[in-house]
C-alpha cells in the first residue's frame, strides 16, 4: 500500500484540485491511502475533506492540533498503512502516473530511502509567474534539481519525496522543532544513515506559486533563519549553496560600511576608492547573472524586471534569515524568537 499524507491549513481554494488529481490516477495496481492532516483550517476546508472522504473511503482526515508542518507529517506517517509514504503539499497537482512513477523508481533503486522529481509551477497571476520564473533557474535556486530540471541520478533533497517507511522510522521521523527545512533536515539525516535519495525527471508534479513579493520575502527569510538552526544540531554546513546569500550580503556590507567610514573624513581617498570599486563590482556582478538568467527564463520581455527583483527578494531574504539565525543560534546560543515560530502562507 501507498500513503499519502497531505500537512494542510487553511487550503480551501486547492485541497479540492489536490485529492482530485490523486484520485485521478492511472496504472497504479496497489492499493493506496490519503491522510490530510489539519491544523484547524476555518475557512472551510475540512468541510471539503470530510465531503471527500464521505464519497471516497480512500481519503481520511485526522487532526493536528499542534498545527506546525512537522507534527502533521508525522502524525500522518504513524497513521500510515503503506510501505511507502509521499509527502505532498496541500496545494499541489499530480500527474496522472505520479503514484506508479514513484512506485517503480524504488523499486529501481534499492539504495534509496526517497525518491522524487520535477515540481512544476502552476500560476495565478503576472507576479506568481515571474517568481516561478526565478525560482525555476540555478542563478535563483542554485542546483536543485526538482526546481531546475535535468538528468536522473542522485541529489541531496528533493520536494514531495515517496519514502520508505522503514527509513523514516530507522532515523526518527522529522524534526518537530522545525518550522521550516524540516524536510531538507529529514533528508540530511537520511545520508548520514547511509541512505540515498534519487531524482527521476520523469516524476512529475506541480504546486501553486506564491503570489506576491511579501509572502516570498517571508517564505525565504524563514528558510535562511532555520537553516542555520539544522547546522546548529548537525555541527555541519549540510549544503554549501546555503552560504551564498549570507555571504553575498556580508560582503555588500562590509563594501557600504568601509565607504561610509572612509568618506567620513577618517581616511585616505584611496580606501574610498577602493570600497566603492568594491560594491559596483559585487553588485554588477550580481546584476549580470539576474540578468542573463532572466532573460532566458521570460515568457515575455515585459517578465524580465519582475524576474530580477524575485531574484533579489529571495537571495536578500534567505541571506538576511541566515545572518539573523547565526547571530542567535550560532553566536548567542539561543532558542528560536517566538515570532519565527508563527505559521505562514
Amino acid at each position: 500500500m501507498v500513503s499519502v499524507v497531505i500537512p494542510c491549513l487553511n487550503e480551501v481554494d486547492y485541497i479540492d484540485d489536490t485529492l482530485a488529481s490523486l484520485q485521478g490516477q492511472t496504472d497504479c495496481q496497489e492499493p493506496w491511502e490519503v491522510f490530510v492532516v489539519d491544523g484547524g483550517s476555518t475557512d472551510g476546508t475540512r468541510e471539503r475533506v470530510r465531503a471527500w472522504s464521505n464519497r471516497d473511503s480512500r481519503i481520511q482526515m485526522l487532526d493536528n492540533p499542534q498545527r506546525y508542518t512537522p507534527q502533521a507529517l508525522n502524525i500522518g506517517i504513524r497513521a500510515a498503512r503503506g510501505e511507502v509514504v509521499i509527502i505532498l503539499g496541500a496545494h499541489a497537482h499530480c500527474h496522472p502516473d505520479f503514484l506508479r512513477r514513484n512506485l517503480d523508481a524504488l523499486r529501481a533503486h534499492p539504495e534509496s530511502a526517497c525518491v522524487g522529481g520535477i515540481v512544476e509551477q502552476q500560476h495565478g497571476s503576472v507576479t506568481s509567474r515571474r517568481i516561478g520564473a526565478a525560482l525555476s533557474t540555478p542563478f535563483g535556486v542554485g542546483d536543485a534539481r526538482f526546481r531546475t530540471g535535468g538528468s536522473a541520478g542522485h541529489v541531496d533533497t528533493v520536494a514531495f519525496g515517496a519514502y520508505r517507511k522503514e527509513a523514516l522510522f530507522e532515523i526518527g521521523l522529522f524534526d518537530e522543532r522545525l518550522v521550516r527545512n524540516q524536510d531538507d533536515e529529514l533528508n540530511f539525516r537520511l545520508h548520514e544513515a547511509g541512505w540515498r535519495i534519487w531524482f527521476d525527471p520523469r516524476i512529475r508534479s506541480s504546486y501553486h506559486v506564491r503570489s506576491t513579493y511579501k509572502n516570498l520575502f517571508r517564505q525565504y527569510k524563514q528558510y535562511g533563519y532555520w537553516k542555520v538552526f539544522v547546522n546548529r544540531k548537525h555541527k555541519t554546513v549540510t549544503t554549501w549553496r546555503q552560504v551564498v546569500p549570507a555571504l553575498f550580503l556580508l560582503s555588500l556590507m562590509a563594501g557600504v560600511l568601509g565607504y561610509a567610514w572612509e568618506w567620513s573624513g577618517r581616511g585616505s581617498d584611496a580606501w574610498v576608492g577602493l570600497s566603492f570599486s568594491w560594491l559596483v563590482t559585487l553588485l554588477l556582478a550580481w546584476l549580470t547573472g539576474a540578468s542573463f538568467s532572466a532573460v532566458n527564463i521570460a515568457a515575455q520581455a515585459r517578465d524580465v524586471p519582475g524576474i530580477i527583483w524575485s531574484f533579489a527578494v529571495v537571495h536578500g531574504a534567505y541571506g538576511w534569515g541566515y545572518l539573523e539565525g547565526f547571530v542567535r543560534f550560532i553566536l548567542f546560543q539561543l532558542p528560536p524568537r517566538a515570532a519565527s515560530l508563527r505559521i505562514t502562507r
